[in-house]
Formats: structure tokens, sequence, C-alpha cells
């Protein structure tokens, strides 16, 4: 079987476990790519620039929102759909995908699911159409892995609510116009708020000098004595069940935006060992070179086939969050491994902007520690195993 690369590896035929609608998604998601981001990553990255006009396109390519019902703007699309345009969206940036991830999987979710109707209509067509951008605040300066402790908090002030505190490695924060903030009441349990730009006292300083997700804007979300309207409480939810319901999905998104940054690091490693001449002959021809291409391949097919599962299980409403956690967990590991033995096919090219690898790889290294990290995944797959919680 000569493999011929005519897009994504599917060395499965994994293809046909998909709907046509499916393909058709993966075919626009793709053209999209190529068309207005892989152009121009590079530079993005390199310069660390945001490109803004990006959030109004992916708006127009339905990238927001992909599971959430048309009435309220979105595309009223299966797990499987989502997962198809996560991909093609990683396969030309991490960052980008976080763009679209934390709109559609944290920000548009709680307010369809929690929210009550008159919030939806007000938000989620807006978030849809990429004219607003959203960010989710849960991750404090001192409290990322154990979110319950939390210090952010609101008190009932009658009319209104005063929201105090900050969160801290926020997608989005410095351009969002929403903010879907997790708080402690005065009895001490987690409510789930609206914030918007413009509400006195809020305030959202971005992040400089990453070496990582460099064309993603990352900030702080500062609260200030901050008057927020009853009426923009998540009405449907209580306690820390909301925000890691979110989180559940976003999870899901990451495991399949992963394997597009392994594709895309295979793809280019793979060409170019096809191109370079070493010792009279292409460097594929080695049998250790053909080891990594080989085994990159079995791995991306494995995590392929471990998101398909997993999303129809998300489409039945059966998939548990011990099992999107392992997904999210082996599918970021295998891509950073790819991306890895593909920057030492391509030599010292491999660390240059003329190839995505390097990129990838930086990008890689906050997608691994974000939304779950790489440890405290592997420890909620622990207690499922054995029913002991071995991180508290």
């Amino acid at each position: 079987m000569a493999y011929e690369s005519a897009g994504a590896p599917d060395y499965f035929n994994i293809d046909d476990l998909l709907t046509d609608e499916h393909k058709l998604i993966r075919q626009t998601m793709r053209d999209f790519v190529k068309r207005e981001i892989s152009p121009y990553i590079e530079q993005w990255a390199q310069e660390a620039h945001f490109p803004s006009e990006i959030v109004k396109k992916f708006g127009d390519v339905g990238a927001f929102g992909p599971t959430i019902p048309t009435e309220y703007g979105g595309g009223g699309m299966d797990y499987i759909s989502y997962g198809i345009i996560m991909q093609e969206i990683e396969r030309g940036d991490s960052g980008m995908r976080s763009t679209a991830s934390v709109q559609g999987s944290l920000v548009m979710y709680p307010i369809y699911k929690y929210g009550s109707e008159e919030q939806r209509k007000k938000f989620l067509p807006k978030l849809a159409s990429g004219e607003w951008l959203g960010c989710f605040g849960l991750t404090e300066p001192d409290y990322g892995s154990n979110p319950g402790g939390m210090v952010t908090n609101i008190k009932d002030m009658g009319d209104h609510y005063l929201l105090n505190g900050a969160k801290m490695w926020i997608s989005n924060s410095p351009e969002c116009q929403v903010a879907v903030v997790w708080a402690k009441n005065e009895e001490g349990r987690i409510k789930g708020l609206i914030v918007e730009r413009g509400m006195e006292g809020f305030s959202t300083p971005e992040i400089h000098n990453k070496w990582s997700l460099r064309a993603s804007t990352t900030g702080e979300l500062v609260f200030d004595n901050v008057k927020v309207p009853k009426e923009n409480l998540l009405p449907n939810i209580d306690g820390l069940k909301g925000p890691l319901g979110c989180l559940d999905s976003a999870r899901y998104g990451i495991s399949w935006g992963a394997v597009g940054a392994a594709i895309d690091c295979y793809e280019s490693a793979r060409k170019y060992s096809l191109e370079r001449i070493q010792f009279d002959k292409p460097i594929g021809a080695f049998q250790l070179i053909q080891k990594k291409l080989a085994e990159m391949l079995t791995e991306i097919t494995k995590a392929q086939l471990l998101t398909w599962r997993l999303g129809t299980l998300m489409n039945e409403g059966k998939a548990s969050t011990q099992q999107i956690s392992m997904a999210k967990r082996n599918n970021v590991d295998m891509a950073l491994h790819v991306a890895r033995e593909a920057r030492q096919i391509h030599g010292g090219m491999g660390i240059t902007g003329e190839y995505p690898i390097m990129r990838h790889m930086m990008n890689l290294e906050s997608v691994i520690t974000y939304e779950g990290t790489h440890d405290i995944h592997l420890l909620i797959t622990g207690a499922d195993i054995t029913g002991i919680q071995a991180f508290k």
C-alpha cells in the first residue's frame, strides 16, 4: 500500500465512518485555513500578532459554536463536525484553534446550557457571527489545577452583584466584549456571571513575552468592585460542575485539534524526507527516518480512532468526563512527540519559520498544560480506575 498524501493521513479508512456532510465541513474548513491562516501564520507568530480580523472571518465560516442550535446563530451540527472543525483549524495553528474553541465551548456553550432565554438571545447570535469575542474566566494566579479554591467573589447588593478578584491566563481576554466568569458567592458556592466590556472596574491586561500561542491573545481579567446586573447571572447552574461541564466540551475539541497539529508536522516531515538528499539518496530511504515516520503515522491513526469513537459517544450523550480527559491527554502528548520527531527529520531547517514544526511544538507546550495539565488528566484516569482521588 503506497501511502498517498491527499490531505490528512487516513491509514485506516476513517473517512468511511464520516458522512458526506462531515467531509464537506472538513473541506470547507481546510480551504478556509489555507486561504486565511496558513499564508500569514508564521509572520503573526514571529511578531506575536493576534489578527483581530480573523474573529469575524471565523464567524462567517461557522467556526463559532458549531453545536449550538441554529436559532441562536450556531451551526446545529453534531460533535464529530465540531471535532473536524477544530482539527482543521489546529492544522493551521493551535492559537487560532484556541480562539475558536474558547468562543464555542467556553463562552457560547455555558450561555446556551446554563443561561436564560434572554441571555441566549442577547449574546449568542453576536458571538456566533464574530461580532463579539468572548473569554472564560476560571483560572486564577494562585488556583489553576484546583479551581475550587478560587478567591474571586460576588456579594449580593440588592439590585446587582459586586464582583472582586482576578483571573489569569485567559485566552481572548484583551479583545473580548464578553467574559463568562466564575466566582464564589457569600455562601461559598461557585456561580457563573456574564461580565461585559465597559462595566466600571473591569479591565483585561494583556500578557506579553509568550514563547507559545504567539498568534493568540492572552491576558488577565481584573475585577475591582464591578457592578454586575442580576440578570447577568447564569441561572441554571450551581457549583464547580458548571465550569467543569464547559471544560468537557473544550477538552473534546482539543483532542481533535491536537491531531490536526500532529498531521501538519507529519505531512511536512514526510515531504521533507523525500526531498532532502544525503549520502546520494533521500533521507526517507534510511531505516531510522522510516521508523520515525511509521511510528508518527501509527500514533496519529490511533488518536484519530480515539477521537472518532469519542465523538460518537458525545453525539449519543454517553461520553464521560473521564473518557474526554483520557483523549485530551493522550492526543496532545502524541502531537508533541510527533512534533519533536518531525523537528529532527527536518534537521536544522526544523527550527526556522520556513516550516511549521517549531511553532507547533511551542504551541503544544501550552496545550498540554491548559484545560487540565498532563499530570492531572492522568490522575483523573487513575481515580476512575481505583476510586481513590490522588490529587487532593
